[in-house]
């Protein structure tokens, strides 16, 4: 059987949304000259990060900066714009594909460092580049049942670490080109953090409507990405195909339930690649200038891509619009949500 998994919002409204940048801005023209004795070495050519991807630099976090450093600052940002006080969240959830171990979860780090009450609920929520989406619903759903009355959702994400390791690995005398092709999208990768706060919508007026959302999943794809902070092989061209081919089946079949088709103000979407938005804007049948950009100067930011992206178009956005969050995650899995502006 196939279908969407939906669900509906009627008291949860977001009162911010922040990005946080890392500070270390790194050129994809960096990336080709390290990698120039091993195009030579192989006939490729460089400049494929900003070909294929579009991506001309993303960001690096300088090395004493952890990822739960870069949530917490998110975090910190996010709860001062809504201009809510840290004892006053009930649960706070950590959505970074990024960690540094698996016990414990970075988010009680974030939540000490944040200085959340003991009654704060904290966890981490990994579902790739679709745990912040995931992490709105499941805070929504305890803030509409009265189990909290704020929720804080962060994420960091950190490509430093994994892209050094991976551009030494392609530079050895026998990596081939197909070794090149496999790990070339972990060289689009791109630092940052960005956290938004969840309120009751009948206490802030002024805050943004959540109106709900769906996923659906296309797990017999599950191995065309698989990566930790050492090594990420990817197919990237069935990945793509894939990955078009599920949020269109989902965006399908949602629209008797939401009418989404032409009523949509903005996308703010995941970022792989220039391309993949691009696809994604005509498959929807969509001006592409409806889907914001960061991916060309920030890399793919992962999980974070969608707050950030968010955040960083806030100012072109008008109270009433229609704000529609979507993501493509390695699994597969893809999850849609919808924001009354």
């Amino acid at each position: 059987m196939s279908g969407n998994a939906s669900f509906r919002l009627s008291n949860t409204s977001v009162l911010s949304v922040c990005a946080v940048e890392a500070p270390i801005v790194v050129p994809s023209s960096a990336f080709d000259d390290r990698l120039a004795a091993a195009y030579d070495r192989v006939g490729l050519l460089p400049g494929m990060l900003v070909k294929l991807a579009g991506v001309r630099e993303r960001r690096w976090w300088p090395e004493d900066v952890s990822f739960a450093d870069g949530a917490a600052m998110a975090g910190a940002k996010a709860l001062a714009e809504a201009g809510i006080q840290p004892e006053q969240v009930g649960v706070m959830i950590n959505t970074s594909v990024s960690r540094e171990h698996l016990e414990p979860s970075t988010a009680v780090a974030v939540h000490h460092q944040l200085g959340l009450p003991t009654s704060c609920l904290n966890f981490d929520l990994a579902n790739a580049c679709l745990g912040f989406v995931n992490g709105i619903q499941l805070a929504g759903m305890m803030i509409d049942t009265g189990q909290a009355d704020y929720a804080l959702i962060v994420n960091a994400e950190g490509c430093r670490h994994t892209q050094e390791v991976t551009l030494d690995r392609l530079n050895e005398p026998g990596a081939t080109a197909e070794d090149i092709k496999s790990q070339f999208a972990t060289l689009t990768l791109g630092s940052g953090s960005a956290a938004m706060v969840l309120g009751r919508a009948d206490a802030h007026p002024e805050g943004h409507r959540v109106v709900g959302g769906v996923s659906r999943a296309g797990t017999e794809h599950h191995d065309l990405c698989v990566g930790d902070l050492e090594r990420m092989r990817t197919d990237s061209k069935k990945l793509f195909e894939h990955g078009i081919a599920l949020a269109m089946a989902t965006w399908t079949d949602a629209q008797d339930e939401f009418d989404w088709n032409g009523e949509i103000d903005w996308f703010v979407a995941h970022q792989t690649s220039t391309v993949h938005l691009r696809a994604m804007a005509g498959a929807l049948g969509v001006d592409p200038e409806r889907f914001p950009v960061t991916v060309e100067t920030y890399g793919n930011m992962g999980p974070a891509a969608v707050p950030f992206t968010l955040a960083k178009n806030t100012d072109r956005m008008r109270a009433g619009e229609r704000i529609l969050l979507l993501g493509i995650g390695s699994g597969l899995n893809t999850s849609f949500a919808e924001i009354v502006w």
